[in-house]
């Protein structure tokens, strides 16, 4: 039991389904000690100085009848529609100005008095005078339609309320799909750029290769070309150059050894054999005779002739060796 409580035993107030806490100058009440006797559905806390219920009174369903007038009370909790087997609450001479939500669950309820009660005007109104039982059952009716009508209110603005947080939770995340997919379209965007950068570098590349490639053809083919035509424009320099006038000396050089062979094989067979008799040696060997009287007296010359027959001969054999190389 509470220690504000000077009921020393619970059971010594208990009498058949009714437990009497009146006058017992209690400023709470004794929930833990009351949820003990489910049996004591008939409750009177009259004449006590309670001023407010603990939540876990609303746990003591099997209450059937509650007396909380002439206390302190300035508020009811806000489970209080639990006591659903609730059917006769008298509340007259409290502090109450307005009951919770939860009232209009209490579907049992048969009778109420809220008399002397600062109640809100609608409140006030709706509870009426109470001056009797049939005012106190009508107080009944219509405060629990009352509480409905709050309920309904309260249950329009929940779920406007609802409504706007999951159409406002709607924007949201249409705003973030909105985010995700422009970020997508970015990311994608971004790496079709690079892709796009890529192929462009690959393609520059390529075509630098391709170029460098060009170029040494052109180089190469350029430089078979200039070796072709020094080739072939020393080709015609050599062909079209003079013939070297070595080359008709030793021409000449050959019909003058060929003559003297000539002229020694006459002048020989004319000498020396039976033919120097014959009227045709006869002039050959006055000629030779006259020959050799005049080479005698012309040694030096022809020995100069000689030297210069061999030096054309070397000079003729050198130009033709250079000209085969």
């Amino acid at each position: 039991m509470s220690k504000n409580s000077k009921v020393l035993n619970l059971k010594d107030k208990i009498s058949g389904n009714e437990v009497d806490l009146s006058l017992c100058n209690l400023t709470e009440v004794p929930v833990r000690e009351l949820a003990l006797f489910t049996k004591a559905t008939v409750v009177d806390l009259s004449c006590n100085n309670i001023t407010s219920l603990p939540p876990e009174f609303c746990n003591l369903t099997h209450l059937v009848k509650v007396d909380l007038s002439k206390n302190q009370l300035t508020s009811l909790p806000d489970d209080v529609g639990n006591l659903t087997s609730l059917q006769h609450l008298d509340l007259y001479n409290n502090k109450l100005t307005v009951l919770p939500v939860s009232f209009s669950q209490l579907r049992s309820l048969k009778w109420l008095d809220l008399k002397d009660n600062p109640l809100e005007a609608n409140l006030a109104k709706a509870a009426g005078d109470c001056l009797d039982e049939k005012q106190c059952k009508q107080c009944a009716i219509k405060v629990l339609q009352h509480m409905k009508a709050i309920q309904d209110d309260v249950d329009r603005a929940r779920e406007k309320r609802l409504l706007k947080e999951k159409e406002l939770e709607k924007k949201r995340e249409a705003k973030q799909r909105e985010r995700e997919a422009r970020e997508k379209e970015a990311r994608k965007r971004e790496k079709a750029e690079e892709k796009e950068r890529r192929r462009k570098e690959y393609n520059a590349q390529m075509a630098a290769a391709a170029a460098r490639e060009q170029q040494k053809k052109k180089n190469e083919e350029k430089k078979k070309k200039n070796n072709g035509q020094a080739a072939a424009d020393k080709k015609v320099a050599v062909e079209s150059a003079p013939k070297p006038r070595r080359s008709l000396v030793g021409l000449l050089f050959k019909l003058l050894l060929l003559l003297l062979l000539g002229l020694a094989g006459v002048a020989a067979a004319c000498r020396l054999t039976d033919l120097q008799k014959e009227a045709m040696c006869l002039p050959v060997n006055v000629a030779v005779d006259n020959g050799l009287s005049w080479a005698k007296e012309q040694e030096g010359v022809v020995r100069q002739l000689v030297q210069n027959l061999s030096s054309a001969a070397k000079e003729f054999l050198e130009s033709t060796q250079a000209s085969k190389n």
